[in-house]
């Protein structure tokens, strides 16, 4: 009896070394694949449901809108990338909040603008459909409820997420 369970500890041991050796070049394979594809994945098409809420809670738009991270441009910002890699936010580019509100706009015909801030690498959303915010207000992002904690296009969103942009008093 104590014989076969040495037996049968030493063929674990052994089973269970050639698992582990065969894991090794399967894992370091992976480790070493192209980055490309992650890439072309991270931006692919999200579709969230978007809701931009003026004065008074007015709603400029609300509904689902397909977007992905891309080069957006506004009229006193300029044309910038607003991928979620902005300011070294995400490693690679996948859709944002501020490319849904321009998606959006493109779709049902508003305007907004927003003004660009190098040192931030991203936009200050200053105005959406005629509103802005002036001295008073500002367009308050959130995604599922949440203040993002960090600018419209550094800020990665996916799919099913609910982004809203809100006409917010000071």
């Amino acid at each position: 009896m104590r014989h076969t369970l040495a037996r049968r500890a030493t063929i674990l041991t052994a089973a269970l070394g050639l698992a582990l050796t065969g894991a090794i070049p399967v894992a370091s394979a992976s480790a070493s694949a192209p980055a490309a594809p992650a890439a072309a994945k991270a931006n692919a098409p999200v579709t969230v449901t978007l809701t931009v809420r003026g004065p008074d809670n007015s709603t400029l738009f609300n509904g689902p809108v397909a977007t992905t991270g891309h080069t957006v441009t506004t009229a006193s910002g300029g044309t910038h990338k607003c991928d979620g890699t902005n300011n070294g936010a995400n490693p690679t580019p996948g859709a944002t909040p501020t490319a849904a509100l321009d998606d959006a706009a493109k779709k049902q015909h508003f305007t907004w603008d927003g003004t660009w801030y190098p040192s931030f690498d991203d936009y200050f959303v200053t105005t959406v459909a005629g509103t802005g915010g002036g001295s008073d207000a500002y367009w308050n992002i959130s995604v599922n409820g949440t203040p993002t904690p960090v600018g419209g296009c550094q800020f990665r969103i996916k799919a099913g997420d609910k982004v809203a942009f809100t006409w917010t008093k000071l």
